[in-house]
């Protein structure tokens, strides 16, 4: 629960979350090495200098520093984990769904695992669904379409096996797709995060919900001409929302464009832990402006309202929570660390 200067109690649904393995010993070759490094790069040019980490700890942190980075020192909430499983350059994958259900167990009312599948393993891709939703309930899941395998650099979400995917989640009832597209991670390739996929699924899948991570960056005027259009096409803030330090103004374009052409109600508050840790952006986030130039530009404002809106309850509506609810749950449970 994130309590503002004035004493109003916010509630913090924090939409992009990693429990994550990136460690030299889970790498299966350099391309693991380079991917968790380009992560670490976006962590110390972006992050203020108190909150960078040391680079042992990023490449594998714990559940306690999970727990504690998140509702303890921070103000989530809820914090909902994607899983991504980059085989081709992790032995045991990036962030299972397995790894990320051992906190979920551990800590039932805080979060929320998604899963993942890959529609390039065919019909093993069908049952793998099926098994997350018998197993985990998932709600949602996470779409990485420029993630390799094998001799493919990435794949397009109006292929013909990627609709037969969204076709069985729809079925099951797991409407919240979260897709990956932002800005390049290497070796990836920028191309598989094109947004213009986005497109075809969202028209063609109406019972879903397709909430871009990372809204589009670099491509953000791709993005938001689609969303604009399609009503289930939602924006997260993850990756753009570090700006609000390192680029104030920068950030204040993003917003005030995301504002202009998709409103309040499909903006999500996301800190892409643990690139970020939630703390820091929430408190700029609710203590930002949109520069007056740029707000009189667009005609918008960043109200106290709307800010309510993108750091949870839009996220709430999306995942059925009952945030009254949710509210009690919590009062009756104090945050505490579990021994491991």
């Amino acid at each position: 629960m994130y309590k503002t200067p004035d004493g109003k109690e916010i509630f913090v649904v924090d939409g992009h979350v990693h429990f994550w393995d990136g460690s030299p010993e889970n790498q299966r070759n350099i391309h693991g090495k380079q991917f968790i490094d380009c992560f670490y790069a976006y962590h110390t040019n972006l992050s203020p200098p108190e909150q960078r980490w040391e680079k042992s700890k990023f490449e594998k942190y714990s559940m306690d520093d999970l727990y504690q980075d998140l509702f303890i020192d921070g103000p989530d909430d809820v914090a909902i984990v994607q899983s991504t499983y980059l085989n081709d350059f992790y032995k045991n994958g990036f962030n299972t769904i397995e790894r990320n259900a051992t906190v979920a167990k551990r800590y039932p009312e805080r979060f929320i695992v998604n899963g993942a599948f890959d529609p390039r393993d065919g019909e093993a891709a069908l049952e793998y669904i099926h098994y997350q939703k018998e197993t985990y309930d998932v709600q949602g899941m996470k779409l990485y379409t420029a993630e390799w395998h094998g001799d493919s650099k990435g794949y397009k979400l109006s292929d013909p096996w990627t609709y037969k995917c969204l076709e069985l989640c729809e079925k099951l009832g797991i409407r919240n797709m979260h897709v990956h597209k932002g800005p390049t991670i290497i070796p990836l390739n920028m191309d598989g995060f094109d947004v213009r996929d986005v497109d075809y699924a969202a028209t063609d899948f109406q019972g879903l919900n397709f909430i871009i991570e990372h809204c589009g960056l670099p491509r953000l005027d791709d993005f938001c001409w689609i969303a604009t259009q399609e009503t289930n096409v939602y924006g997260g803030l993850a990756v753009a929302l570090p700006f609000i330090h390192a680029r104030p103004r920068y950030f204040g374009e993003v917003i005030a464009e995301l504002l202009f052409w998709i409103g309040p109600d499909k903006i999500l508050f996301g800190s892409d832990y643990a690139i970020w840790t939630p703390k820091w952006l929430v408190e700029k986030f609710w203590n930002y402006q949109i520069p007056e130039d740029i707000a009189q530009e667009r005609g918008v404002q960043l109200t106290d309202e709307i800010k309510e809106k993108i750091l949870g309850l839009n996220a709430a509506r999306l995942y059925n929570i009952d945030v009254a609810a949710k509210k009690a749950r919590l009062a009756e449970s104090p945050v505490t660390i579990a021994a491991e």
